[in-house]
């Protein structure tokens, strides 16, 4: 679907969710990450890029496993300490996975996708026609119920800078493993709010598609690939 008719439905208040293309499990477990490997950070640094342009093909679920723990993962687990910082560790930020076959949430000490709706929400996650074909687009929500320690003025920021931390980190995931990705904050809010079934304490804060390049041109050499 393209932009206008995307922003002509939103005008009226039809930009909804699609039927789900296949069954959507209540639960999706994830195989461990790999924690070795990949190149190096000064190389992924150099490798940062935002794309426009996806394949259709699904991520194999390892490529999936550690998308998700570069993103919001645990990596200290005595402590339940995280890949990504938040203030006085609220960890406010909801990560939420729109799949072609349902909307999941992330959780992280499981490790696994919870699902939150049977639905293809992908094309009510941004503008952009290329969020209704690409294989996943992540949604960052901030749940203000769990920063009560946070003053109430700077909730909305501090949430804001968590959510910025964790699509960096899937920015330097995707250069290390050849895919593409783009953060958005193009969207229709009331339309995708209403698709997830979000609570009033919770805000949609930004989105970020990711997937194969449409383009096989990788810079990744191919014995480093994962």
């Amino acid at each position: 679907m393209n932009t206008l008719t995307k922003l002509a439905l939103g005008l009226m208040g039809q930009l909804n969710p699609q039927p789900p293309l296949g069954d959507a499990t209540a639960n999706l477990a994830l195989p461990p990450p790999r924690h070795r490997g990949g190149l190096s950070l000064m190389e992924v640094l150099r490798q940062r890029q935002s794309q426009r342009e996806f394949a259709p093909r699904a991520l194999r679920k390892q490529q999936l496993s550690e998308l998700l723990w570069a993103a919001a993962g645990i990596n200290r687990p005595a402590l339940g300490g995280r890949t990504a910082p938040s203030a006085m560790n609220a960890q406010e930020v909801l990560l939420y996975v729109a799949l072609p076959h349902g909307l999941y949430r992330y959780e992280p000490a499981a490790h696994e996708l919870q699902l939150a709706a049977a639905t293809d929400v992908r094309r009510v996650t941004g503008y952009q026609d290329f969020v209704d074909t690409a294989p996943l687009d992540l949604v960052y929500v901030a749940d203000h119920s769990r920063m009560h320690l946070v003053p109430a003025a700077m909730r909305e920021a501090y949430a804001y800078a968590a959510a910025g931390a964790m699509a960096q980190n899937v920015y330097l995931y995707c250069a290390s493993a050849g895919l593409a990705t783009v953060i958005r904050a193009w969207f229709d809010r009331d339309a995708l709010a209403r698709a997830m079934g979000l609570g009033a304490d919770q805000q949609l804060l930004l989105a970020q598609t990711v997937g194969l390049p449409a383009v096989a041109v990788m810079l990744v050499p191919a014995s480093r690939r994962r």
